[in-house]
């Protein structure tokens, strides 16, 4: 592949954004929606071409950069650079986001913002694509700042709905806390090393050329970065609320791009990381705590999307402990190996509320039967999740556990526990969907063929895509350190203790799952009344909204901070003009009785004058 054909890449979702913008002029509704998926299959085949050329013989394809800005010793060029990793995550995002783009013909065929839908699609794509092909970190950044953008637009697609709108700012806000970081993080490095670009950074990082502190503090200021993208505690409250948009847009987000950025910023800066190895340290603990914490909330969520949601952080924290003590490559295959049966999940409960009205897990049921295509796509996408052998899951979540093992058998078994609570949630979705009687009132049926396809490729991605690392495979291919060889081969797998261990955490979710919401040999209300603290506690989210919208956002920045800001203006700003206004005006007064024309005060103010210079020069003289 031609290496400046990574711009067409890059450039053909841009393009489709333009073209369906400048399609809104014209009345009706027809064609944004193909002028977006013939762009993002465009790009999906030349990111497959791309993907196996950096295969083949050339490993790298670096495109000369563009010079954006010459000042004197400040030079900013912009260049694209297609290695492995970056090879890897092209095909995800695109694959992804073109099946996305297909199911929406299917989901968004009645709404009338379509066209303004698949604009920012392709906008979306477009910056997420930019984000993963830029060679430094400014152009980086522009990108990482548009995908965020482009979220809030498209959570808050139906912005005439009070709950889209608010979720829309919700997550503009939050992200923009870890983005200080990233950008602070940007300037020190800047200000050090002097220079953006990225192969330069790391190559000066592997010297130590660059100060141990300033690269601590870059560490953590690109890691805060990711926290807001990837919705790492404590900065993982915009992502259940960010499903107030449309559904495609939850397993695009959700799968291959925002909540992907953070964790691809991490991989693609990592011997930065490596060479601030305390902040890997707070990494893994976060991620930990992460995936912990979600997954206990997604345990009593009863809106299925939210409990997608719950698993989609509780999984980002999987991906980042196995960054954090596996290396790129563990946590890039769990990334990879998520995208597909995320996405599928997603799009299964796309297909259920599409059939029943509602996302609401209570007013479901017995849709096995009216559903049935869909039921079998969405058991295969929560099986994966689950990490069931032999699908792709089971793989990816293996080499997280096995590289946490070897380095801290306390945060094992925490994210062992998330692996049973991770299985026990999905499959209480699973049977309060679609066993037991029907309990809505809607009328079920299966959903088109153009949403049933995607799912369909989805599926069978989410049960073959782990065993793109067998023999340690994918590892060796992005070079950042290798798989365990405990995973070469079948049989290698089946006869580790790790992941018996594993099967035996999720075979016991589903069993207990089972047992309470499909067999109900015990009562779930009973047992929720009996925990009833706990259960409002998890229901109320640890109060962490609380937290931040009343507490910091009312109390402390509104009636604290801000009211501090109030009054320092009204007060001493505008009192400081005040008080001139005041002096000007009583000068003026005082200058009109001065000018009186009587000539015996002229007399007084001039001796007066006279006596005060010469005492004045007497003390200078004396002093």
């Amino acid at each position: 592949m031609p290496a400046n054909m990574a711009w067409i890449i890059w450039l053909l979702p841009l393009a489709a954004f333009v073209a369906v913008t400048v399609r809104r002029l014209w009345p009706g509704r027809s064609g944004g929606d193909f002028i977006a998926i013939a762009a993002m299959t465009g790009s999906f085949g030349l990111s497959v071409w791309a993907l196996l050329t950096v295969l083949g013989d050339t490993h790298e394809l670096t495109i000369p950069p563009l010079t954006w800005l010459s000042a004197g010793v400040i030079n900013i060029s912009f260049g694209l650079c297609i290695d492995p990793l970056a090879s890897v995550m092209l095909v995800v995002v695109t694959g992804v986001a073109l099946l996305v783009q297909i199911y929406s013909r299917g989901y968004m065929k009645d709404d009338p913002g379509i066209l303004r839908y698949y604009a920012f699609l392709s906008l979306f794509a477009c910056a997420m694509l930019g984000l993963i092909l830029a060679d430094n970190l400014l152009l980086l950044f522009m990108c990482w700042e548009l995908v965020g953008l482009c979220s809030y637009l498209l959570i808050g697609f139906w912005f005439h709905r009070p709950a889209a709108a608010t979720a829309a700012k919700k997550a503009f806000l939050i992200t923009r806390i870890g983005d200080v970081g990233f950008l602070a993080a940007i300037l020190a490095l800047y200000t050090n090393a002097h220079t953006l670009d990225i192969g330069s950074l790391h190559a000066l990082a592997a010297a130590g050329a660059i100060g141990g502190t300033v690269l601590t503090w870059a560490a953590i200021g690109l890691f805060l970065g990711a926290m807001g993208k990837s919705a790492q505690f404590p900065l993982h409250i915009w992502l259940p609320d960010a499903m107030e948009g449309p559904t495609p847009v939850s397993a695009l987000i959700h799968a291959a791009t925002m909540v992907a950025a953070g964790v691809y910023l991490v991989a693609r800066m990592f011997p930065l990381f490596e060479a601030a190895p305390g902040v890997l340290t707070g990494m893994a603990i976060i991620g930990v705590i992460t995936a912990l914490f979600a997954a206990t909330m997604a345990l009593v969520a009863s809106d299925i999307k939210k409990v997608l949601a719950y698993s989609t952080i509780s999984q980002l924290g999987y991906m980042m402990a196995g960054l954090a003590l596996g290396g790129v490559a563990v946590g890039i295959f769990h990334l990879f190996n998520h995208a597909f049966f995320k996405a599928l999940l997603f799009m299964g409960a796309g297909s259920i509320s599409h059939a029943v009205g509602t996302f609401d897990m209570r007013e479901m049921g017995g849709l096995r039967r009216k559903q049935p295509l869909t039921f079998v796509l969405f058991l295969i996408g929560a099986l994966s999740l689950a990490g069931v052998w032999p699908l792709a899951g089971f793989f990816s979540k293996e080499e997280v556990l096995g590289s946490v093992l070897d380095s801290n058998p306390i945060l094992f078994a925490l994210l062992l526990l998330t692996a049973f609570m991770t299985a026990f949630y999905i499959f209480r979705a699973i049977f309060l969907t679609f066993t037991g009687r029907y309990r809505g009132t809607a009328h079920p049926h299966e959903s088109p063929a153009i949403m049933l396809v995607p799912m369909i490729i989805l599926a069978f991605l989410a049960i073959g895509s782990g065993y793109f690392n067998m023999n340690g495979g994918f590892g060796a291919f992005l070079g950042h350190g290798e798989t365990h060889g405990v995973w070469e081969g079948l049989v290698g797998i089946l006869t580790h203790p790790l992941a018996w261990g594993s099967l035996a955490a999720a075979f016991l979710g589903i069993f207990l799952a089972y047992a309470f919401y499909g067999a109900k040999w015990f009562s779930a209300k009973r047992f929720m009344e009996r925990m009833r603290l706990p259960h409002e506690i998890l229901v109320r989210k640890y109060g962490m909204d609380a937290l931040y919208e009343e507490a910091l956002a009312r109390d402390f920045f509104h009636r604290g901070i801000f009211y501090a800001f109030a009054w320092f203006d009204s007060h001493v700003v505008d009192g400081a003009v005040s008080g001139l206004a005041k002096l000007g005006l009583d000068g003026g007064r005082i200058g009109r009785r001065s000018a009186s024309g009587h000539f015996q005060l002229y007399g007084i103010a001039i001796l007066a004058g006279i006596i005060i210079i010469t005492v004045a020069l007497l003390l200078v003289r004396i002093s």
